[in-house]
């Protein structure tokens, strides 16, 4: 019996593994990358967002683009758990149960993984998805066996009280009232924890854990003929219904409701960021399925996100913070700094991964989670 090469390796996973999940990821996370430099730079820099329309698309917290790639990102994770999981759901039905178990210890143990290091990495990098990220991989291991009707219920029920919140909060303060005992709880206590991940902070799960509600439940029909055109055309109803419902109301309570802010969470902002999310992904896929070659480097690099997103941090504390190589002057600015990382970024992705397989931040996330 012959033993494998590195190319009869790559050839089998490339076989094997859908390229789509894996490219959609690598240009969300150029996406991410851009929105979190320009709005640290902003930071950094004490400056607005800047005049012009340039300076209005990326926004990083009020534009048409900001947390789009984000909710496109968490999209995917669930398209992945549901790929990482089918095996084990489909075993289920021929009295191999103990599979389902292993893999829910196993996505707890991912998920504790990533809410710890993110929490440790929101010290250096305030803000940062991956502790939400882990808390939706911790909730993933009771739900991803559930079938896709639930799942959308649970998603719905995301949205809703995300957005439900976000109302009573405005009527609240507006009454002349407070909700510090829901938004600003004692730092670490156990409140602060529970209400950050699901209330407060950058991604809370309510409304964010829709998109991820969304993505397991797309990943079951990927190996369909029909899922693209149903996919693009489900998002883009979404995206265009959210945007009428947010142009009809732009005052008081009604605005708060409608509003694509993603700060007020609102039911419009969800299903806007959703529908562009599912847009993304299925013409992403077809790209990536109609032009191999050309998107294989994407594929790769996709194929190590966390490393990436760990080194974009890294670069920016390094070149920015301690070096002071690169100053906040401007959007001009965040936008070549980016073009520069993930020029670096995914070359460096080929490399390793042709080379030595498993990313260096991928492979702890797997010796710890599983």
């Amino acid at each position: 019996m012959s033993v494998p090469t590195a190319t009869d390796r790559h050839r089998v996973t490339r076989t094997d593994r859908l390229p789509g999940p894996d490219v959609v990821r690598g240009v969300a996370l150029i996406g991410v990358v851009i929105m979190n430099y320009h709005g640290y730079l902003i930071l950094r820099g004490n400056e607005g967002t800047g005049d012009g329309w340039a300076a209005g698309v990326f926004d990083p917290w009020a534009g048409p683009l900001a947390t789009r790639f984000a909710a496109t990102f968490v999209l995917v994770a669930g398209v992945g758990v549901t790929l990482m999981t089918r095996s084990s759901v489909e075993g289920r039905h021929d009295g191999r149960a103990d599979r389902v178990t292993e893999q829910r210890w196993r996505l707890l143990r991912r998920g504790l993984a990533l809410y710890v290091f993110g929490l440790v990495l929101d010290e250096i990098w305030p803000g940062t998805i991956l502790p939400f990220y882990g808390a939706m991989f911790a909730l993933a291991a009771v739900v991803f066996t559930w079938r896709a009707r639930w799942l959308v219920v649970l998603g719905a029920a995301a949205a809703v009280a995300g957005g439900a919140i976000r109302a009573w909060r405005f009527e609240r303060i507006r009454a002349g009232g407070s909700t510090r005992w829901l938004t600003s709880p004692d730092p670490g206590s156990l409140r602060d924890h529970v209400f950050g991940v699901f209330v407060n902070g950058t991604h809370p799960l309510l409304p964010w854990f829709a998109f991820f509600c969304a993505g397991m439940i797309l990943g079951r029909f990927l190996r369909t003929d029909w899922w693209r055109p149903v996919t693009i055309a489900a998002g883009a109803t979404l995206a265009a219904s959210a945007a009428i419902a947010a142009t009809a109301q732009t005052a008081g309570l009604a605005g708060v409701a409608t509003s694509l802010v993603p700060a007020d969470r609102s039911i419009a902002y969800t299903a806007s960021a959703l529908g562009t999310s599912l847009v993304a992904y299925g013409a992403v896929d077809w790209v990536a399925e109609r032009f191999p070659r050309a998107t294989d480097p994407l594929r790769l690099a996709g194929q190590m996100t966390l490393t990436l997103y760990v080194g974009h941090v890294v670069v920016f504390e390094l070149l920015v913070d301690q070096l002071g190589w690169i100053e906040p002057t401007g959007l001009d600015t965040a936008l070549s700094f980016s073009l520069v990382f993930w020029v670096v970024g995914i070359a460096s992705a080929v490399v390793w991964r042709r080379h030595l397989g498993m990313g260096p931040a991928e492979r702890l996330y797997r010796a710890l989670g599983g």
